[in-house]
């Protein structure tokens, strides 16, 4: 079979893009955001609608194409992109339609969370998502999705109503509640392993376009008082309260004392969700630690959402975890710091080692009202280092890989996928009992396994891997 065959038969009736190696945007066209991953698709097809998806599939099946989708390219550990087969770059379908009455969004399986926000804060309205603007809504989503109003709010996977589906055989289906209401308990948290969704409807809520937030930061000496404070606080604290503790390298802005700028510091972040008049008793506790640096202020969400934008930028290299805690004890603050800040250092200034306060609104929903599990967290351990030179790549996956066997013992065991680059963490992601329903729902959907460039569950009959 030669590379002509498939293309050919795409060009058919296909209204979108087509690139193929040598072709002027082809090399653009395959990069993602982790520059760690350098891989050259046979075709790369850009679709224009939903139909050219299912054309696409039907290619790539009747090729015996390997398929990668992507929508934003975040994927840390490579999945939306591939070598020799086919990739399904879905950054054409960028269609959004906010109902403000009914509070609800429509948009197309390419849009970026920075595009969604942007279009429901002209209304008042949002619904959990990336904290990186150029996340796209579709990897984030079905991976479960927590953004910082989750803790009030849920997933984004919990506040997905319907979803436009493209399946291994072609079909497209809509999945909800009362329609193929199996498929949409596996999307929602299952990744891409069921199909590709091409739309999505989502739940909003009120907020903005005005919030109450921003960022705290003390000196590193402080950090181990700071950050039992800042514990106690959280745990205390209603879930109106979404905050993350950070070690990063202070930036050279103006609201930095110079004395902090380009030195590891520990930062807090806080919103308020809710109406930013009446955050400022919400946040009070944060400020009573007294930081050398107090940036929360009223500020439009879309600001706050962008606000790690300059530590996200592409074409770096790349190395996160996801890792779930019950609690934060103070052995595992004083673990976290003793390998934080020289990590923070190492990938500077880029790298943050973060760890999240989930909230109750993730809890609040059953855990078997979708695939996404694990429910019964508190915290959520996420080192992120990031660095420009490959001849460092061995020396910062190793100390992320320390950083995270370090904190191992105060973790749950499982993993959040959508920041883990390991293959050997899904059985972790779900437990036993729902990566058997995954199975099941594999062997429905996609028995052949077509679409396994994600965190893969494999169908029962398959041999695992490795």
């Amino acid at each position: 079979m030669t590379l002509t065959d498939p293309a050919a038969a795409l060009h058919e009736g296909f209204s979108g893009q087509m690139l193929r190696p040598a072709q002027p945007g082809y090399d653009e066209a395959r990069q993602v955001f982790n520059a760690m991953i350098d891989r050259r698709p046979a075709l790369i097809a850009r679709p224009a609608d939903t139909a050219d998806v299912a054309a696409a599939v039907d290619v790539a099946r009747n090729h015996g194409l390997v398929v990668a989708v992507r929508c934003g390219g975040h994927s840390v550990a490579g999945l939306s992109t591939c070598d020799d087969g086919l990739l399904i770059d879905l950054s054409g379908l960028k269609s959004i339609t906010v109902d403000p009455e009914a509070r609800t969004v429509r948009a197309g399986g390419g849009v970026l969370w920075g595009e969604l926000d942007a279009a429901t804060q002209a209304y008042g309205l949002h619904t959990p998502g990336g904290r990186v603007t150029t996340t796209g809504i579709g990897g984030f989503t079905t991976g479960g999705g927590y953004g910082w109003t989750s803790c009030t709010y849920g997933l984004a996977c919990d506040n997905l109503i319907a979803a436009e589906v493209v399946l291994a055989d072609g079909r497209v289906v809509r999945a909800s509640e009362d329609e193929h209401a199996n498929l949409f308990w596996g999307i929602r948290g299952g990744g891409g392993n069921f199909g590709i969704v091409t739309e999505f409807t989502f739940r909003l809520h009120p907020l903005g376009p005005t919030v109450l937030a921003g960022l705290t930061m003390f000196p590193i000496e402080r950090a181990p008082e700071a950050l039992r404070g800042w514990r106690d606080r959280a745990d205390a604290a209603p879930d109106e309260l979404a905050t993350a503790c950070v070690v990063l390298t202070a930036p050279p802005e103006p609201f930095v004392p110079e004395e902090l700028r380009g030195k590891p510091v520990l930062g807090v972040a806080a919103l308020y969700v809710g109406d930013a008049g009446q955050g400022a008793e919400v946040v009070q506790p944060i400020r009573d630690l007294h930081p050398a640096v107090d940036h929360i202020a009223p500020m439009p969400y879309t600001a706050f959402q962008a606000a790690l934008d300059p530590l996200a930028p592409r074409g770096f290299r790349s190395y996160w975890r996801g890792e779930y805690m019950r609690e934060l004890s103070d052995e595992a603050i004083d673990t976290f710091l003793a390998h934080a800040v020289d990590l923070t250092v190492a990938g500077a200034p880029l790298s943050e080692m973060v760890i999240f306060r989930i909230g109750q609104g993730v809890a609040t929903v059953p855990d078997e009202a979708a695939a996404f599990s694990h429910r019964d967290a508190g915290y959520l351990f996420h080192p992120i280092c990031m660095w420009a030179d490959p001849s460092d790549d061995s020396r910062m996956t190793t100390a992320g890989r320390a950083f995270a066997a370090a904190m191992r013992p105060f973790s749950t065991g499982a993993s959040y996928l959508n920041f883990t680059p390991e293959s050997d963490r899904v059985r972790d992601a779900y437990g036993d009992d729902k990566y058997a329903r995954l199975a099941t729902l594999k062997d429905t959907y996609d028995p052949t396994n077509l679409f396994r460039l994600n965190q893969n569950i494999r169908p029962s009959h398959l041999a695992p891997v490795g």
